[in-house]
């Protein structure tokens, strides 16, 4: 959700009607007046991922956390984000007002045993036999609480392993003679995923993610997978945001390769893409009805994005010419 449209969807939650949009003055002083009225229900607020409403200014944030200092206010306002600092780096302002302080609290990343419970939980959550086996779960634990504690990484790493032991699964019975072939009647038994398809994924996505192979040997990163990710790189940095929409992506992605002279692939391609570098933990998605609203956003570090793509002719002249 953009900075501007977060008024009109805390507005239409807490004053039950539709709202139009973007926020105008109106609009603010019916929210200030529901927050503020003698009588009324206690109001609590959550917001995730608190620092995607950077804003220039920041008079979106300032406005979101001094509501509750409004004379009479029954707001709460809890914000979630990745950073303990935020309110420090881009809020000062808060700082020199004492009571408007936000408190801080700081939730430490997932230990191991914690990790591989969460695991374990979700794998119970599946009837049949067991899908990942208990070395690679406590593998899989243990390089995620290392590298960052973020249970939701672990979870990407057993998808993009259990997608592909289904995908070697696939291609050995396609490639099966007939003779071989077990009678309808009998139960196949899936293969499971081990601690070597673990460790290779692990290997994919924090070694070095967008590393390219070594010369002489085959580029296992698709063409237009790179060129997908210098539009987003060349986008976020001319915009100065964090995440755009799939729609404005895919007309940076077209307009890169209309100059480039190399074929583009239509819009829902392009989501197919985007959600493949998703499982390569080089992007993220936020999903919406609308693909074209879809929110897209870069998982790495900028530096290391050019440092991977840099030395490919293609690829250095996208990235030194910038958008079309």
């Amino acid at each position: 959700m953009s900075a501007q449209a977060v008024f009109p969807a805390i507005a239409q939650e807490i004053c039950q009607e539709e709202v139009s949009r973007p926020a105008g003055k109106d609009m603010m002083k019916k929210l200030e007046y529901h927050m503020t009225a003698e009588k009324g229900p206690m109001i609590v607020l959550v917001l995730d991922e608190v620092d995607q409403l950077d804003s220039k200014g920041q008079d979106v944030l300032y406005t979101l956390f001094e509501w509750p200092w409004l004379s009479n206010s029954r707001l709460v306002l809890i914000g979630i984000a990745n950073t303990l600092d935020l309110t420090d780096r881009i809020l000062p302002r808060l700082q020199a007002r004492e009571k408007c302080k936000p408190r801080l609290l700081n939730f430490p990343p997932y230990t191991k045993n914690q990790i591989a419970t969460i695991l374990q939980d979700r794998l119970d959550l599946v009837s049949g036999v067991q899908v990942l086996d208990n070395a690679a779960i406590q593998f899989c634990a243990r390089k995620v609480s290392a590298l960052s504690g973020d249970v939701r990484k672990a979870l990407d790493v057993c998808r993009r392993a259990i997608e592909i032991v289904e995908s070697d699964v696939k291609s050995q019975t396609v490639l099966k003679p007939l003779s071989e072939c077990k009678s309808p009647s009998e139960s196949l038994v899936p293969k499971q995923v081990g601690l070597i398809h673990i460790s290779q994924v692990i290997s994919e996505v924090d070694g070095n993610r967008m590393s390219l192979s070594k010369e002489g040997t085959q580029d296992s990163f698709p063409l237009q997978q790179k060129i997908l990710v210098c539009s987003l790189l060349l986008l976020t940095r001319q915009l100065k945001i964090k995440e755009v929409t799939l729609g404005k992506l895919y007309e940076a992605y077209s307009n890169v390769c209309r100059k480039q002279q190399v074929a583009a692939v239509d819009q829902s391609e392009c989501l197919s893409l985007s959600g493949l570098l998703e499982a390569r933990g080089i992007l993220g998605l936020k999903k919406n009805k609308e693909t074209r609203f879809t929110k897209v956003s870069l998982k790495i570090e900028e530096q290391e994005v050019e440092h991977a793509l840099k030395d490919k002719a293609l690829i250095g002249n996208i990235l030194a010419t910038g958008l079309p």
